[in-house]
């Protein structure tokens, strides 16, 4: 039976955790062989190590042992081999231990089962105690056959070994130390294939699995409360499992003996056993997977418990009165909780609602129970044989010796007597002695007797000494018979293998601790190892006052016991003892729903572990052992194969690091879409069955029903299998009618990745009649099937065809020319569609990337994605997707993450735009207001919004594709309400998701409908249905499109670059611009004059023309600050030049700012070529500034403005021959060189102070950059470009002019651009001045305002401007207007009117037309225009004080100064939608005229009081909508209730309104309260100067009896020279009102 071992000794001595052998002369010299095995000897003396022919070797780690066995210690085989497979194994000769050793033993081993092997060793001249165990009995069956496994036996010194015979792993090797076996000493050492080791109790242990490295664990049952300290705790559990490597291969190990015992483990990977008494009883289990190891062990499978033994239960130790009991029960059903039992004795009024109760038992005391006992000597005896007496709860006990039968039948008719008075439904064994508690092992105290009986003691089966620890077991099979008919409910603390036959077991008296919380997991799935599955720990701990966190963390994670129960001492920590609308009140009811929804799948997973050994609460690695990851996951579990629960286990935790495996596990489970407070009414609530789909789209799953509590075989049990579009149900056994005509209504199935479209319900083959109904939600990719009137008992089957919405479709060919044949050929779907503008040709899977090698930090996580199709989806060249991508993900701060994805292994184009992100993130887990998961395969991002659960961003799509020259990616949206992107002209501001794809690339092109313009800002806001707001800037400046779609949906397409992603969360909109600019960058504080009225035209013949308009500015009192130039001023359009026609305007400059006026420049980045003598080419060429072609020193040449020298322009040519004929080559600066900067700066500042003829030095105050997209009139380059494939992408974008390449009106695509920085401008004048530029990055807000552009005199354009501005007001450039009056084609009268008016409203206010028109400034018109643009302008100037201190607060907070109405009254959805509106900051709100003819405005009111500007009346406004009167002269302003605005008397220019009186308009709300800022500085000055003053304390008002009184105003550090006035609107009464100023009447 057993092989002979062909291998020697020194085979199995020679090597031991990687040390050579090393013998030792003086115990070489008597024959003893050291070799490194490091098994303890028990010495810690050299001598006494010596002594007993042990080895001795001081070790640098104190934990190794520094004494250890030497290889004569042992047996080895001797005399002649028996009939039954056995042998003798005679003793070597070597020093005693601990003496009395048996010097001949016997080996049985035993073919039990193909997949167990059990060998024993025994004592054949005496017998020695042996278990008693009841369902592990003596073999009586014939050798099994075709084993996996091989066994050897080594003759000297003797070893066992196993194999496993598939791969030749040696599983189980005792080689590695000498059998010891001794009357009070017996020890036996195994190597072990690796050091996954799981299991042996009962302990805390603090991880699952075992640290190998030198621990020693004490068995011997013992009353200890769960500790940290290794300490031995109430029962004993010797099987553990060892998972051999990642093809799943495991197998246990089980020792049967009940003597004291140690475990140790040491890094060999190595186990010893060493007991102090009985037998060594070893079995051995293999199995494929480590479950199939648990179904293996053999000690009986484990008990079904009762229905509503799976509710929650209550308890608490000393309750002290049946009130009180009644009191708790109460709270608790007040507030809905779901729960069953009270484990105490009680029964009364709330027996209505069924709930449950078990009893604890307590033992002893002089009362009948004690008599009857004492009639029938049923106790443990004494060694004199007389009762042994102890001191246990109830004084002097006596402890009934429950492996006698005659205690067992006095036991029963006991518990069942008492029954008849109290009808409880379980027995909880809890009393504190009922395991009574030489080589001492490390047990507790040290002493075998502490705080259990004398080992001497006697007992039916042995000597106390033997028998100690089986107490608790033997007790579970005296009562396993109380409850006849009914399965048992039996809960008990001290355990033995095979307790779990008839009882549960729970983790002891734990303290209220975050560390007992996460020891608790590991000790669950430990006992489910150990056949013992219902199990769980007290739930916010027994011992110590809980805080609210950690119980409520515990309830949630403990409503995932298999046993959950909230028990404790005399503190109360019931859940609605901390308030019914506390939030562990609330997540205790929300997690015990699930947890009764999901109580059939949990029954049926106590089924199968009770008909075939499964466990039920599973450790991850069970299902996922080809993972190492999964191999020390002990803070997650999961029920069964299918539900996998993480909780929260530390303080202050909001997220959990979880693992999450490469494959899919999904499961088919059952639940009830009701609530409900208790198990039995809830047993009576429908059915239904949640189906996840795997890799396959598959799924099975199984259900067993019953009555819930009845001995009897009759039930239900179904097979559910998932596969093709059908579901079986498929019943397997029904001999059980369940009273309460139970049917399956409700079906979710998750894992869809199309829309469920149709079912059809098959009984047999007949089709049934289903009035049911469908919902699909595609953003979690799950659907619900409800109304289904399925008979519990019968089987179904259900099939189904999935389909795409039209909203689902997402467009796989979106450049031109889309066909069938295209479409298939990239593996997309081709679909006719009579619907408008939907995509033919769409994705029909999932993207083609997953994720793997995730990493979690505390502020972020990173991981690769790889791409998985061969069949690529490329469009071309340049299209095939990068095999290999890294994504990143930076929780920044608590409001702002960013999301990375870029090709690790080659460095690709990034933005060098610098943002403002914080050196280390500053996030904080409990703050944070989003959390960030990672969808595996297919590869997804999705951020929530912690607070409300909604998704703001999810690209699990099919859309996603990263190449080099094509990246695409989708998500889905929170709403349909989206706002920015541009630079395009935007027929609404909230953006049509109806299909729309807007591309953007910065070009020189006028607004037009769907035509990319001059800036490129790839950022949107996003309002939630709730109406928060976040925001998504993608860092990306190549070409692109965005592509809306109704899902709601957004897709990305650019073609280059890196996707790079920042989302900040806002959670109102306005706060979202303020997160978005503290990342870009705060918008351009202007100078206070910059906010004046401008004018500039394109044609102006001189300066003559100059001079007179600003004469007949003044003639007419219009307010006006800043007159610009065009390119006229310049030489041929030169920059850096004067025209003869303009030689007088330096001194035309000089005059208008010695009168308070300024003057700003046009530029244009375009440097002619064509010149003999134009410095700035010159220097240009010298300092090596201008763009060239790649890796040449070639000068790129485009056309843009110049002229050639000594030419005469023939402006009645069409355009294209002018540009051919007259305009010169011109060079591009590179902005991206240092030289370039420098040299920029030198030429602009040489315009300003002339070197060569100081008469000519213009004195600018500001700049206005204009063709920087930048703009060519050829395409491309005088030459054409080189690259084709650079010019004409692969894909090309949504662009206006598409089909003409990139390079159209623009340069070749092989040239380089910068963003305008306006630092040095500032530098050239000593003050603030001004950029104004054309073409904008994110970012650009930082040095510059914007106009929106060359414009078309139409009324269209008005309402468009408002759009624009607001839309740039998100983009954080705040100094932003349109061309007032437009400036293509002749404005007329009354347009140029109601834009003057609209005009004087925009931040940056500029009449400004083109070349060929007729003027439009306010002169140009009437009188009757001149005084309404007087009219309207001194309104403009007169608020300037507010404007400005909008404008600080734009640039210190990042507001926004337009302001669109949402951004106030969010909670208003009418204003998610008005665009005709808006406000300046939040309190004025201008409601212009918009269409032609009109004489009134239906503007919109939200819920506020308000004050009409000119003539102070009042109303409320509940949010409606009011016919305003608008007559020609007018334009509709009102005063928001609750705001303080700053006013001063206005003057033609700032320079002067600045000197004169400040006023304040208060306009009271309804409470008659009012405030407001003021921001004041002389208006100027670069950064922050001394004497500016900010009012941080603003004015608050109340009226208190007749008395305004101004609270917190603060007004002396200004030095103004008039007085100044306060206008109160909205004072409620007619009595005179004394204001107050700083307690001064």
């Amino acid at each position: 039976m057993f092989g002979d071992g062909a291998e020697g000794r020194e085979v199995f001595y020679r090597v031991f955790g990687g040390h050579t052998s090393c013998v030792f002369r003086k115990l070489h010299d008597r024959g003893f062989i050291c070799g490194k095995i490091y098994l303890f000897c028990f010495v810690s003396d050299q001598n006494l190590c010596d002594l007993r022919g042990c080895c001795w070797s001081p070790q640098d780690d104190t934990r190794v042992p520094w004494c250890y066995f030497s290889s004569n210690h042992g047996y080895q085989t001797g005399g002649q081999l028996q009939s039954t497979p056995q042998v003798l194994l005679n003793r070597l000769s070597a020093p005693s231990l601990f003496g009395n050793d048996i010097d001949t033993v016997l080996l049985t081993g035993e073919y039990q089962t193909q997949n167990r092997f059990h060998f024993k060793i025994t004592d054949p001249k005496n017998k020695r105690f042996e278990v008693p165990h009841e369902h592990v009995v003596p073999f009586t069956g014939s050798a099994a056959s075709d084993l996996k496994y091989k066994v050897d036996v080594e003759n000297n010194p003797f070893s066992i070994r196993v194999t496993r015979v598939s791969n030749g792993k040696v599983l189980f090797n005792t080689s590695i130390g000498p059998l010891v076996y001794a009357d009070q000493f017996l020890q036996l050492s195994t190597k072990l294939p690796s050091s996954n080791v799981y299991g042996v109790g009962e302990h805390v242990h603090k991880q699952f699995q075992h640290d190998v490295n030198w621990k020693t664990w004490p068995m011997f049952s013992r009353d200890s409360a769960p500790s940290g300290n290794m300490d031995n705790l109430y029962g004993v559990q010797t099987f553990f499992l060892c998972l051999e490597d990642t093809s799943g291969a495991s197998f246990g190990v089980f020792l049967m003996n009940s003597n004291a015992m140690e475990f140790a483990l040491q890094p060999a990977p190595a186990v010893t056993y060493r007991t102090i008494g009985g037998i060594l009883d070893f079995y051995v289990f293999l199995g494929d997977t480590p479950e199939q190891v648990v179904q293996e062990y053999l000690v009986g499978m484990p008990a079904l418990p009762s229905y509503w033994a799976l509710g929650f239960q209550l308890s608490r130790y000393d309750y002290g009165s049946l009130d009180e009991v009644k009191a708790v029960v109460e709270r608790n059903v007040a507030v809905d909780l779901p729960f069953v039992s009270k484990n105490v004795v009680f029964h009364g009024e709330i027996e209505q609602k069924q709930p449950k109760y078990t009893e604890p038992l307590k033992n002893g005391s002089e009362y009948p129970a004690y008599q009857r006992g004492e009639n029938s000597k049923v106790w443990i005896n004494g060694s004199d044989g007389a009762p042994l007496v102890g001191e246990v709860w109830p004084g002097k006990t006596v402890f009934p010796d429950f492996t006698s039968p005659t205690c067992t039948n006095w036991w029963v008719s006991e518990c069942q007597t008492f029954y008849r008075e109290v009808p409880y439904d379980g027995l909880w064994i809890s009393i504190k002695m009922h395991f009574p508690n030489c080589f001492v092992t490390e047990i507790l105290d040290r002493v075998l007797y502490s705080k259990t009986l004398c080992m001497d003691a006697v007992q039916n089966w042995g000597k106390q000494y033997d028998v100690h620890n089986l107490f608790g077991y033997s007790m579970t099979l005296a009562i396993k018979a109380i409850f006849p008919g009914k399965r048992s409910f039996l809960l008990s603390r001290s355990t033995f293998a095979g307790s779990g036959k008839y009882a549960g077991h729970w983790l002891g008296d734990n303290a209220a601790t975050w560390d007992q919380l996460k020891w608790a997991i590991p000790g669950m799935l430990e006992f489910g190892l150990f056949g013992i599955p219902y199990i769980g720990a007290d739930i916010c701990g027994f011992f110590d006052d809980v805080s609210e966190e950690l119980c409520r963390r515990w309830m949630q994670v403990g409503a995932f016991y298999p046993f959950s129960r909230n028990h404790n001492t005399e503190l109360r920590q019931d859940p609605a003892y901390f308030g019914a609308d506390s939030i562990l009140v609330k997540t205790s009811k929300h997690y015990l729903n699930i947890r009764y929804t999901l109580l059939p799948y949990l029954y049926t997973l106590f089924y199968k572990a009770h008909t075939q050994g499964d466990t039920v609460a599973r450790p991850v690695l069970h299902e996922f052992y080809s993972d190492e990851a999964t191999w020390s996951v002990d803070r997650q579990f999961l029920w069964g194969p299918g539900l996998l629960i993480s909780p929260v286990l530390d303080q202050v935790g909001f997220t959990v690091s979880i693992f999450i495996t490469e494959i899919l596990v999904y499961w088919i489970n059952l639940h009830s879409n009701m609530k409900f407070v208790s198990v039995f009414a809830f047993r009576k609530n429908p059915m239904g069955l949640i189906i996840a789909l795997d890799d396959n789209n598959q799924a099975t799953g199984e259900l067993f029903w019953d009555d819930g509590e009845s001995a009897r075989e009759n039930y239900i049990f179904y097979e559910f299998k998932v596969s093709n579009n059908t579901l079986q149900m498929n019943v397997i056994n029904n001999n059980y009618s369940d009273p309460n005509n139970l049917k399956f209504q409700e079906i979710k199935i998750l894992g869809l990745q199309q829309e469920l479209m149709t079912v059809t319900v098959l009984q047999g083959n007949a089709v049934q009649v289903s009035s049911h109904n469908i919902t699909y939600n595609p953003t979690d990719k799950f659907a619900v099937i409800s109304g289904l009137q399925l008979d519990l008992g019968k089987s179904y089957s259900l099939t189904w065809t999935l389909g795409t919405r039209d909203t689902e479709k997402f467009d796989c060919y979106p450049s031109a020319g889309a066909s069938k044949e295209l479409c298939e050929q990239r593996g997309c779907i081709w679909e006719d569609t009579s619907s408008s503008n939907v995509p033919y040709c769409f994705y029909g899977s999932d993207n083609s990337y997953s994720v793997s090698g995730v990493q979690y930090t505390a502020s972020g996580l990173v991981a690769n994605l790889t791409y998985t199709n061969t069949m690529a989806r490329a469009f071309g060249r340049s299209t095939s997707p990068i095999s290999t991508l890294r994504l990143e993900v930076i929780y920044h701060s608590n409001d702002m993450l960013q999301f990375k994805i870029y090709d690790y292994a080659n460095k690709r184009y990034e933005v060098p735009v610098p943002l403002n992100l914080p050196s280390t993130p500053t996030s904080t887990v409990e703050q944070r207001l989003y959390d960030v998961t990672v969808q595996t395969k297919p590869f997804g991002i999705q951020v929530r919004r912690r607070s409300t659960g909604t998704v703001l961003w999810d690209s699990q799509l099919p859309t996603f594709t990263f190449s080099d020259m094509f990246i695409q990616i989708s998500t889905r949206l929170a709403s349909q309400y989206v706002y920015g992107f541009g630079e395009t002209e935007h027929a609404t501001y909230r953006q049509d998701l109806n299909w729309h794809t807007w591309g953007m690339f910065t070009r020189d092109q006028p607004p037009g409908y769907k035509l990319n313009s001059y800036g490129f800002q790839p950022f949107y806001m996003g309002l939630e249905e709730d109406g928060n707001a976040h925001g998504v800037l993608l860092l990306n400046s190549n070409g692109m499109d965005v592509t809306f779609q109704p899902t709601p949906a957004l897709t990305y397409r650019t073609i280059g670059g890196i996707l790079d992603f920042y989302m900040v969360l806002g959670p109102t909109p306005e706060s979202v611009v303020q997160e978005y600019t503290a990342l870009i960058g705060r918008p351009v504080l202007p100078p206070y004059w910059a906010l004046g009225f401008q004018l500039c035209r394109y044609g102006y013949a001189d300066d003559k023309e100059v001079a007179q308009l600003v004469e007949d500015m003044k003639a007419a009192r219009i307010p006006y600050d800043v007159q610009y130039t065009d390119i006229d001023y310049m030489e041929r359009q030169l920059d850096f030049t004067l025209s003869p026609e303009f030689a007088g305007l330096p001194d035309l400059v000089n005059k208008i700012r010695e009168e308070g006026m300024r003057f700003i420049i046009i530029l244009d980045p375009a440097i002619s070529g064509n010149e003999t003598d134009y410095p700035a080419f010159d220097r240009g060429v010298q300092d090596d500034v201008f763009i060239k072609w790649p890796n040449s020193n070639e000068i790129i040449y485009g056309k843009v403005w110049p002229d050639y020298p000594n030419v005469t322009v023939n402006n009645s040519l069409d355009w294209d021959t002018q540009v051919e004929l007259y305009r010169a080559y011109t060079a591009f600066p590179d902005f991206f060189r240092n030289s370039t900067a420098e040299w920029w700066a030198r030429e602009i500042m040489e315009v300003y102070d002339n070197p060569r003829d100081p008469s000519l030095s213009l004195k600018f105050d500001g700049i206005w950059i204009d063709m920087n997209e930048p703009s060519s009139f050829v395409h491309g380059a005088v030459w054409g470009c080189r690259d084709n494939e650079l010019n004409n992408p692969p894909y090309m974008p949504s662009l206006g002019w598409r089909e003409q390449g990139l390079a159209y009106k623009t340069l070749c695509m092989e040239g380089e651009q910068q963003l305008p920085d306006g630092t040095l401008v500032l530098a050239f004048f000593g003050e603030r001045g001004i950029v104004v530029t054309r073409s904008t990055y994110p970012s650009s807000g930082r040095w510059s305002g914007h106009w929106l552009g060359d414009n078309t005199a139409a009324w269209n354009q008005l309402e468009k401007s408002i759009i624009g501005m607001m839309e740039f007001s998100l983009f954080g450039i705040s100094y932003t207007g349109a061309d007032i009056c437009g400036f293509f084609s002749d404005s007329e009268y009354e347009l140029c009117l109601r834009w003057m008016q609209l005009g004087a409203f925009y931040p940056y206010s500029r009449n400004h037309n083109g070349e060929g028109s007729k003027r439009q400034d306010p002169v140009a018109w009437n009188t009757t225009f001149e005084e309404i643009s007087r009219h309207v302008l001194n309104i403009r100037y007169s608020l300037l004080p507010y404007l400005y201190t909008l404008m600080y607060q734009a640039n210190a907070h990042g507001s926004t100064v337009v302001r669109p109405l949402l951004h106030e009254f969010v909670e208003d959805r009418t204003t998610w939608d008005i665009q005709k509106q808006f406000l300046w900051g939040p309190a004025l709100l201008i409601s212009p005229v918009l269409e032609q003819g009109a004489v009134t405005v239906n503007a919109y009111f939200p819920n506020a009081t308000w004050y009409d500007y000119h003539t102070d009346e009042y109303f409320s406004s509940k949010g409606e909508f009011r016919n305003l009167p608008a007559p020609l002269e007018h334009i509709n302003l009102h005063i928001r209730g609750g705001h303080v605005l700053v006013q001063q008397s206005p003057a033609n220019t700032t320079a002067y309104s600045r000197k004169n009186e400040l006023s304040l308009i208060v306009a009271l709300n309804d409470s008659q309260l009012a405030e407001g800022q003021l921001y004041w500085d002389d208006g100027v000055r670069i950064g922050k100067d001394k004497n500016g003053h900010l009012h941080e304390k603003s004015p608050k008002f109340k009226i208190c009896a007749h008395k305004a009184q101004i609270l917190s105003f603060f007004f002396s550090s200004v030095d103004f020279e008039h007085e100044h006035r306060i206008f109160i609107l909205g004072i409620l009464g007619n009595d005179h009102t004394r204001v107050c100023l700083r307690g001064m009447e």
